[in-house]
């Protein structure tokens, strides 16, 4: 699949430079200089974030507390020309994976993050989930096809989630309604037939049976 990096790095030979590095990976990778627009991104959680701490405006001590707040899961690499001890442990204990000191060659960072997204994204990692010849990332509600994402809307993917985990058990048309818009929905059903129809066309793959009269299942396997 396509990871998806952001990398906050003021240095504009630096940021451009190790862009370069991380893209050749053949990762999504979005590249920010300064803390302010970075922190325009921490709502679009990527699966990794690459923080220098020493930023001109907001610093990355500031950014990770934010990002932890709202993503805590997902992993933070620091670089720093600092060196210092009182850095290391002051990032481990805001919640940083990793902690790499300037000066570094860009092929040790590629290291550190092929690992770091190994250990974390495991087929066993939480939140992921293959339903061949899809991968569906729960934690940032993204689905993929041959590393591709599939653009999905919150809704498409809210109907997603309710049929993987109910594989092989047959919704009603109001049973979805209630799931997806809750009990004081008070349109017509129509709507769901239109919801799985767009989930069929960006997703052909997926065993989605119509029960006619009553609803629609997902087979299993």
């Amino acid at each position: 699949m396509t990871y998806t990096i952001y990398l906050v790095e003021d240095e504009t030979n630096l940021n451009e430079l190790l862009t370069m590095y991380l893209k050749n990976e053949s990762w999504a990778v979005t590249s920010c200089s300064t803390g302010m627009d970075a922190r325009g991104l921490i709502n679009q959680p990527p699966h990794l974030w690459i923080l220098d701490i020493m930023l001109p405006d907001i610093d990355g001590y500031q950014l990770i507390r934010e990002i932890k707040a709202e993503t805590p899961d997902v992993p933070v690499i620091f670089i720093s020309a600092r060196d210092a001890d009182i850095d290391r442990v002051l990032g481990l204990e805001l919640g940083s994976d990793d902690y790499i000191s300037k000066p570094f060659l860009p092929r040790e960072l590629v290291i550190r993050v092929q690992k770091l997204l190994s250990r974390t994204y495991s087929e066993e990692a939480i939140g992921m989930i293959s339903i061949p010849p899809y991968q569906i990332d729960e934690q940032i509600r993204t689905a993929y096809l041959d590393g591709k994402e599939i653009n999905l809307t919150s809704k498409e993917f809210d109907l997603l989630h309710l049929f993987l985990h109910n594989q092989g058990q047959a919704f009603s048309r109001e049973q979805i309604l209630e799931n997806l818009w809750g009990s004081d929905y008070f349109g017509t059903d129509r709507v769901v037939d239109d919801l799985v129809r767009r989930l069929r066309k960006k997703m052909p793959d997926l065993k989605l049976e119509t029960i006619y009269g009553f609803g629609y299942r997902m087979l299993k396997g």
